[in-house]
């Protein structure tokens, strides 16, 4: 099978590693507007069949591609993946799938009317410490659930902005510490609950770099769901970057997802904690590590005929919810979730 890479920056080094490891998979090409970054990706992970182009239409129109995976700026993902679609090629794309609803329309359309698959890279569903959330959860032993927070707790630096000339900006990345560090957080908190929220209350704010980007470094909401509710902070001002942390409130006990660790509680002040460690990741720790099985599972999905577990209604909740928050912290209003669900379906965005 044959892959290629658009966007070669930090996050490329992930897909590109595991591409590698796949056995019957080459990487063709990588294609970058700095031609140099390409050319580079293709020194460290490419072969004598790799070449490098400076745009993905160039790439695409030389090269006969099965998989593409996008790796660019947020605005570029929806854009680009509708392209490949349309052209037959498999696109399996970084987070987030796209950066307004009217994208996200757009995608889920290319999704259903081409026979290319989608997949969307929300790794963290992979993780062992979310597998081990989920089977306690679903295990009924536990009660039903009551309540649930989430927190994110990262530092983005004047310098990180630095690096790149579309990030920090509405147009371009779409958002902050929600939609670029902290989705894969909500989307977790989102799936524990069962993925049908009823409405947001929300807050964002920029404290600590006001004179650097446009957008937030903190946010906060309040998610409503049919019988409980979940609070969720994010922040990127933070001294550190920490483990996420997605606590469940359960009637028989509390569970907590931090990191590769699952701790439960239970009333009588017994705790049981399970490790998920073992000190193999690939990029940065806490950044999880399910990139590897994410990936891996897509390639096999194409070779099998299966459905691939994060395709684009597969997302779709996590995302509206996310454009919920921010509706919420720019309207300074509570958003219900049927609102948006009835002016979509009347072709209202």
């Amino acid at each position: 099978m044959k892959a290629a890479i658009v966007g070669c920056g930090a996050i490329a080094k992930m897909h590109a590693s595991v591409l590698r490891e796949i056995a019957g998979v080459t990487i063709v090409g990588f294609a970058d507007c700095k031609v140099e970054k390409a050319q580079a990706y293709r020194e460290e992970y490419g072969c004598e069949e790799t070449n490098v182009y400076a745009s993905l239409e160039e790439m695409l129109e030389n090269e006969q591609v099965d998989v593409l995976h996008i790796c660019t700026p947020h605005y570029l993902h929806t854009p680009m993946a509708v392209y490949a679609l349309e052209k037959g090629v498999h696109v399996f794309t970084e987070k987030p799938p796209a950066i307004s609803r009217d994208q996200f329309a757009t995608l889920k359309a290319a999704a259903k009317e081409n026979h290319a698959r989608l997949g969307i890279c929300f790794q963290n569903r992979y993780n062992e410490s979310t597998k081990a959330m989920e089977e306690i959860l679903a295990s009924g032993e536990n009660g039903k659930i009551v309540g649930a927070r989430a927190f994110v707790s990262w530092m983005r630096t004047k310098e990180y902005y630095a690096e790149s000339d579309w990030r920090g900006k509405w147009e371009t990345e779409g958002g902050g510490c929600l939609i670029n560090q902290s989705v894969h957080t909500l989307d977790l908190l989102n799936l524990f609950m069962g993925g049908q929220p009823v409405e947001t209350q929300a807050h964002m704010m920029n404290y600590h770099l006001k004179d650097v980007i446009e957008v937030e470094d903190t946010v906060s909401a309040y998610i409503r769901y049919p019988d409980a509710a979940a609070c969720f902070y994010a922040t990127t001002a933070y001294e550190g970057n920490r483990p996420i942390m997605i606590d469940m409130e359960c009637e028989n006990v509390s569970i907590r997802l931090e990191g590769s660790y699952v701790t439960c509680t239970y009333k009588d002040g017994r705790k049981e904690e399970l490790s998920f460690y073992n000190g193999h990741t690939i990029g940065k720790d806490y950044w999880g590590t399910g990139h590897r099985a994410c990936i891996r599972d897509f390639y096999h999905c194409l070779e099998t005929g299966e459905k691939f577990s994060i395709e684009v209604e597969d997302v779709e909740s996590t995302f509206q919810l996310m454009m919920d928050i921010y509706q919420s912290a720019r309207e300074q209003r509570p958003v219900a979730a049927k609102e948006n669900r009835r002016n979509e379906n009347a072709g209202i965005q």
